[in-house]
């Protein structure tokens, strides 16, 4: 049962919850993290360390964004050598999108 990122990560890509990843199992897009469903070990570090409460087990992921489940698996072999494992600064507008809803279609997935 791999972690989830979902859409209120879109525009803002804190990264506190990929510096605590024992697996390195993050991957960066231009404005959005994903995690790789292969390398998750469901330890649910990263879940307390998301300010903006993006991420989900698998099996829990609101009915509204189920679709993250396949994006993730698409997007993490997609952005497979831009693994993630540190701490960097958010996007600069991430606080003001931090609570915005509706984003997916702001989400950039090439870079």
């Amino acid at each position: 049962m791999p972690y989830i990122v979902t859409e209120p990560c879109i525009q803002c890509k804190y990264t506190n919850c990929a510096a605590v990843c024992p697996v390195d199992a993050f991957r960066e897009g231009p404005n959005f993290l994903v995690i790789d469903p292969m390398e998750c070990i469901d330890c649910d570090a990263c879940v307390s360390e998301c300010p903006v409460e993006a991420i989900y087990p698998d099996d829990e992921v609101p009915e509204k964004w189920e679709d993250y489940i396949d994006l993730n698996e698409r997007l993490s072999e997609a952005w497979e050598d831009r693994i993630i494992n540190e701490t960097q600064d958010a996007l600069p507008d991430a606080d003001d999108w931090a609570t915005k809803e509706d984003k997916r279609d702001q989400l950039v997935e090439a870079w």
